[in-house]
Parts: C-alpha cells; sequence; structure tokens
C-alpha cells in the first residue's frame, strides 16, 4: 500500500512560496533539453550523421536491424520511451514508499545531463552512439519528470494550481527561447568563431547538458521532501507491483482513468509533433538550420504567453474547455503543415507561431487538472501513471510517424496523420466529466474546472 504524505506545520503561505519559485526552476533547466536538442538539433544532425554511414539503398544496421537512415531518429525517440516505461513506476513506488523524491530527481536530471553533454562527441558516422545517448537522455528526463510533476500537488493549493502549473511551463520556454538566442548566435557565426556546422551544432547540444545539470541545483535546494507514515521497505522492488496496485486504484477511479486515456492519446500527437518538426522542416521542407532555431525560438516565445494566456482562458471557461479549444487548433495546424510550401519559411514560422501560442497551455493545464484527480497520498504513483502518458507511452506516435515515412518515403503522409491523435483525445476528453472527477478523488474543486 502507498504511504500517506504527512502534512508539516511548517506548509505556511511564505514556504510554499519559496518551494514554488524553486520548482518553476526544473522546467527552466530540462526544459532546454527539450528544445535545443530533442526539437532543434539533434534530428535533423543525428539523420545526417545516419545518412553519412548508411549503405547504397540508404539503410543503416543498428543491432544487424535494417533501419533506413532517415527513420533512426524517430525509433530512437520509441526506444527511449519504452526505457522509460520500465524505470518510471520503480521510481514512482520509491518516492511514495520513502517520501524522498529529491535524491531520485537528481539521480534522473544528472544522468540524463551527462548523456546531453556527451553528445559533443557525435561526430563522423557515430549514429548508433548518438542513439544510445538519446535513449539515456529521453528516459532520464521521463524518469525526473515523474518526480518533478508529484510535487505540484503538494506546493499548490488546488484554487492556484492552473496558475502555478503555467508559470512553471512558462519558466521552461522562457529558457529555451534565451539558449536558442544563444545557440543562433554561435551556430549562425560558426565561421567567425573558427568551428565547423559540425562543432558549432555538438557544442550547442553539450551545453543544453551542462545548462540542465547547473539550473538543476536550485529545486535541489528548494524542494522539501515530506515524511510519509511507513519505513518504505521494498519501495525498489515493487515498483511494477506498485504500477499494478495503481492502476487497481484507478478502477475506483474510472473518471480518473478516463482523463488519462484522453491524455494518453492527444499528447501522443503532441510529443510527436515536437520531436519530429524539424525533421520535417529540414528534410521535406528543404529548411536551413537558422530557419528551423528561429522558428522554434518564436515558439519559445509565443509559449511563454499562451501558457500564461491559456492560465487566464482556464480561470474564465475552466481548465477543460480551453484545453478542448486547443486540441481543434492542433489539428488544423496539422492540416496547414501539409499542404505548406516547400523552401517558404514564411509561412513555417506562421505555423510555429500557431503552435507556440497552444504549446504550453495545453501541457499546463493538463498537468494542472489531472492534479485535482489525484487522491491525497498517491501523488508520486498516480504522476507514475500520468508521466507514462506523457512521455511513458508517446511511443506510438514517434514510431507511426517513422513507419509512414519508411513505407511512403515522405513525410507530409507522416504528419497529416497525426491529426487522428488530436481528433480522438478531443472526443475522449470531452466525455469526461471533470467536475465529478474531481469529487470522486476526494479532493475540493475550485469554482471553475
Amino acid at each position: 500500500m502507498t504511504a500517506e504524505t504527512v502534512d508539516t506545520a511548517t506548509d505556511g503561505p511564505g514556504g510554499r512560496l519559496r518551494e514554488q519559485r524553486g520548482w518553476y526552476f526544473y522546467d527552466f533547466a530540462c526544459s532546454v533539453y527539450s528544445t535545443s536538442v530533442l526539437t532543434v538539433f539533434l534530428g535533423p544532425y543525428l539523420t545526417s550523421v545516419a545518412k553519412a554511414a548508411a549503405d547504397a539503398d540508404g539503410f543503416v544496421h543498428p543491432l544487424g536491424v535494417p533501419v533506413r537512415a532517415g527513420s533512426l531518429f524517430a525509433y530512437s525517440v520509441s526506444a527511449s520511451v519504452v526505457l522509460a516505461v520500465v524505470l518510471m513506476p520503480l521510481a514512482g513506488a520509491w518516492a511514495d514508499r520513502t517520501g524522498r523524491k529529491k535524491p531520485l530527481l537528481a539521480v534522473a536530471a544528472y544522468t540524463g545531463a551527462a548523456a546531453t553533454a556527451g553528445m559533443f562527441f557525435l561526430g563522423g558516422e557515430r549514429y548508433a552512439l548518438g542513439a544510445l545517448l538519446l535513449i539515456v537522455a529521453n528516459a532520464s528526463l521521463s524518469v525526473s519528470m515523474v518526480l518533478y510533476n508529484a510535487y505540484l500537488p503538494q506546493l499548490a493549493e488546488p484554487a492556484e494550481r492552473d496558475a502555478v502549473s503555467s508559470r512553471g511551463w512558462a519558466f521552461g520556454y522562457t529558457s529555451g527561447a534565451l539558449v536558442l538566442v544563444l545557440d543562433l548566435v554561435l551556430y549562425s557565426g560558426h565561421e567567425s568563431f573558427g568551428l565547423s556546422e559540425s562543432e558549432a551544432v555538438r557544442i550547442c547540444l553539450a551545453t543544453a547538458g551542462l545548462w540542465w545539470g547547473a539550473f538543476t541545483l536550485i529545486p535541489l535546494r528548494r524542494l522539501r521532501d515530506r515524511r510519509v507514515r511507513g519505513d518504505g521497505t521494498g519501495a525498489v522492488g515493487s515498483g511494477w507491483r506498485q504500477l499494478a496496485a495503481t492502476l487497481k486504484d484507478m478502477r475506483r477511479h474510472p473518471l480518473t482513468l478516463s482523463f488519462l486515456l484522453a491524455y494518453l492519446v492527444y499528447n501522443d500527437g503532441i510529443q510527436t509533433v515536437i520531436s519530429q518538426a524539424s525533421v520535417y522542416g529540414s528534410e521535406e521542407l528543404g529548411l536551413d538550420q537558422t530557419t528551423l532555431i528561429v522558428a522554434v525560438l518564436l515558439v519559445q516565445v509565443l509559449a511563454v504567453a499562451g501558457a500564461l494566456g491559456m492560465g487566464r482562458l482556464a480561470r474564465a471557461h475552466g481548465a477543460k474547455r480551453t484545453i478542448l479549444g486547443s486540441l481543434a487548433v492542433w489539428t488544423l495546424i496539422l492540416v496547414a503543415g501539409f499542404f505548406l510550401p516547400a523552401a517558404s519559411p514564411g509561412w513555417f514560422f506562421a505555423l510555429a507561431a500557431a503552435i507556440g501560442l497552444v504549446l504550453g497551455g495545453s501541457q499546463a493545464l493538463s498537468r494542472s487538472l489531472f492534479s485535482h484527480l489525484v487522491p491525497r497520498g498517491k501523488e508520486a504513483a498516480y504522476f507514475s501513471a500520468y508521466e507514462m502518458s506523457d512521455r511513458g507511452l508517446s511511443w506510438l506516435g514517434p514510431l507511426f510517424f517513422g513507419l509512414a515515412y519508411q513505407l511512403t518515403g515522405s513525410y507530409r503522409d507522416a504528419i497529416v496523420s497525426l491529426a487522428v491523435f488530436f481528433g480522438v483525445g478531443f472526443v475522449l476528453l470531452a466525455r469526461v466529466p471533470v467536475a465529478r472527477a474531481v469529487a470522486a478523488a476526494g479532493n475540493p474543486a475550485p469554482d471553475r474546472i
């Protein structure tokens, strides 16, 4: 049984505010990986490394398996998710049983940061090393986010969670924008710095890892572990049993489970768009790396405003309605992306702007909405299941994207196929009565949800 968190008398408004500010900084630390590495540089660069190592038919052979070079990045993302699925239940169970989330957060964060920094060595034809480092870094990020998200119900009152979650995403997009500006300066002026294009890209990859590691120190200093009842015996070994128990417990909260199913579907689409956008831009639309950096920078800047703006919309209209509106916009974005003309940076920037306005808010509000559906004392276990929906089960989209390209040779066919994730997710979320779900979880509901 999951140990119950023991509230302490020291949880006052001042202490809670200090902890919230520290919590924001993990988004500030790790979001640089998601933007600079996963969204901008690694996809096109790893694809180019794989193509350099490919045979005459355009295939590489990791572990003897023939893989089209253009699909390697998408398949590596899917493999990282499989590893995360194995690790996240262990982390969630250990954290709930011991109450010590910070040590695991530190291990996961610094493993991911080290793997990212190691991407500096991806020269020549080292596609296998690149795939391995991507798998380790992505899985580590997923594990760390289980623990990070599990703090939200402990450091924010129900009425303020939409705002706190949105601020966390805004911090992340702010750091992503700042680092992308520095990356743009380095990459576009690499010759003046005496660097080759490859060296500039590898420096951008490695510095994202250093940034991740450096700013993780702030949340590790400010976040507090809560004591739990029980001694935590067998926490690690019972990870999968704990996940099974959590899923069984969710059967007593079917509305929470219904929300998770909806989130699993539409978030799979979001994560795939994020991870494959640069590959689509470079390989299908023929856009150069500078254009891609500027486009993602535009996403980061507008995502800050979008996250905060959608947080205000949620206060007025409820989180569920706001998320549903964002899913409709996501569908229109993918349809527009299919018809986007090649070698047209202006249209690509317009699409990036639309993505930025809905990206942060749809993710932030989903996180805060789920926090209302978690029974008290089971935060890490439930957020482990949530994170498996967020990252751990988001393997279908990248796999489907990679297979579509491998079978058709067209990234346009691959990108438009993702619209089904948003359509199905919209229908499933619309069917969830969230006010009843909050009450069924035993939590007080805010005025609008």
